[in-house]
């Protein structure tokens, strides 16, 4: 199966594992007066088929759904040694396993992996409903869009989305390849014939509007949220951290998949300069993709082989680790729909540096919580880094600012019940709706975007 972020092909996965029969008994619902809800999420991944955040994001709102008394049933891809379904955390997990008549694929087609899995997806997600009905289908980003509207439609259920990026925004508004205006085009689709959309921030909401057409009064931001207490590791694993990472000088860190849109490019153009005013420094770059072979040239081209490490990924404390050990964790990113990776930062006590761009800009307030700095900006990413740097008790204060900004308003708690006042008004409205997009429909004859040649954040006002 080709992933669809790398490309690389996982292997085939176990096919003895068999399905639960039966379900657990169901807790007491802690929400009082208000109905519990039955979810069918959608998710491409889901522990233990983690890539990047969406995945983290779906498994933290699914049991913090189900921990305020919703009844949750997730659909996602298998991974080798999981169970095609189980009970965990109080979510069941329907698993989707690779299935040889669906996937004679000879490809790295990205296109014909997605409509691939798209098939077994909604088989799978076909017979979980068959053993339970639901109120309202999750579907999460483009890669699960053709299984949601199978269900909508099928079920006659209203679908909420949450678009969590688009692809226009990853490209700079830049749409250049027929694969890039095809997962536009399913990205408006999937948009605009949901009930109601989720973004994780205003920025987001102006781009889904901008770029989708879509009314800004059926969007609603619920952003991303965290759990502190993952970030937040023994003392003796950050002294760990120091040790095999810095010098005798200041630790900058940065997190991430090396792609171009993160922005590390910037970081490592910024750090002669940091170099030359803090003599020792050292940088870490933690996390990999396919941007990872240019980084490592810029790495060479610059003579920065003795102040850089690209440890690749780390996993269980070391990554929260090391982001406690920095003197500052830098987020240079070009497009960010929300930043939950500065959170983290936060979440694990790292004074922040960050580009003020999109969700980044409405998490991090400069000089309170963190310092900002412009996109593509390596002498403004030097000048806030070099800030924290000079100033260890001023970084000290900030970094304790935003990990009490990140428990305060960023606890899966809160994002669960507001996306749960999300799925009730799609509920309220979805006979009003679907009469409204069959009049649209008739009136329009289509539902698929004009693709106009050009910037499309550009001709959005976006940029």
């Amino acid at each position: 199966m080709i992933n669809p972020r790398s490309g690389a092909q996982p292997a085939a996965p176990d096919r003895t594992c068999r399905p639960s029969p039966t379900s657990p008994p169901r807790p007491a619902s802690p929400l009082g007066g208000a109905r519990p809800l039955r979810v069918l999420m959608l998710s491409w991944e889901y522990p233990p088929v983690l890539v990047g955040g969406l995945g983290r994001h779906v498994h933290a709102l699914s049991v913090a759904l189900a921990a305020a008394g919703h009844e949750v049933t997730v659909v996602t891809r298998h991974a080798e040694g999981a169970p095609l379904e189980e009970y965990v955390d109080g979510v069941r997990v329907v698993r989707a396993a690779e299935d040889p008549v669906a996937f004679p694929l000879a490809t790295e087609s990205l296109l014909a992996w997605t409509m691939a899995f798209n098939h077994t997806l909604t088989r799978a997600a076909l017979r979980a409903a068959a053993t339970g009905g639901y109120d309202v289908i999750h579907a999460h980003d483009w890669l699960v869009a053709h299984t949601a509207m199978t269900l909508r439609e099928h079920l006659d259920r209203p679908l909420v989305s949450t678009i969590h990026a688009t692809e226009a925004g990853r490209h700079q508004g830049w749409l250049p390849t027929e694969m890039n205006r095809t997962i536009h085009g399913v990205e408006h689709w999937l948009g605009t014939s949901s009930e109601r959309m989720i973004v994780c921030s205003g920025y987001m909401r102006d781009e889904v509007t901008g770029l989708f057409g879509v009314p800004a009064s059926r969007v609603d931001v619920v952003p991303n949220g965290v759990e502190p207490h993952r970030w937040r590791v023994p003392v003796a694993a950050v002294a760990a951290a120091r040790a095999r990472f810095a010098a005798d000088g200041p630790l900058v860190t940065f997190a991430g998949r090396l792609v171009y849109e993160k922005g590390v490019q910037h970081l490592l153009a910024g750090l002669p300069r940091l170099r030359d005013r803090h003599p020792g420094l050292r940088a870490v770059i933690v996390g990999d993709g396919p941007y990872r072979p240019e980084l490592q040239a810029e790495v060479h081209r610059l003579g920065l082989g003795g102040t850089v490490s690209m440890p690749g990924f780390l996993g269980g404390t070391d990554l929260p680790a090391v982001m406690a050990a920095s003197d500052c964790f830098a987020v240079p990113s070009i497009y960010e729909p929300f930043g939950m990776v500065a959170l983290e930062g936060a979440a694990a006590g790292a004074p922040l540096a960050v580009s003020a761009t999109g969700g980044l800009a409405e998490i991090v307030e400069p000089g309170v919580t963190g310092m900002t700095f412009r996109p593509h900006d390596p002498e403004g990413l030097s000048d806030a880094v070099h800030a924290l740097l000079s100033d260890t008790d001023r970084a000290r204060a900030l970094a304790r600012r935003a990990r009490a900004m990140v428990d305060e308003r960023y606890g899966w708690a809160a994002i669960a019940s507001r996306t749960a006042a999300t799925y009730a008004s799609a509920i309220a409205q979805a006979p009003g709706f679907v009469a409204e997009r069959a009049t649209h429909q008739m009136t329009h004859g289509r539902t698929r975007p004009v693709v106009p040649d050009g910037n499309l954040l550009a001709a959005a006002g976006l940029r």
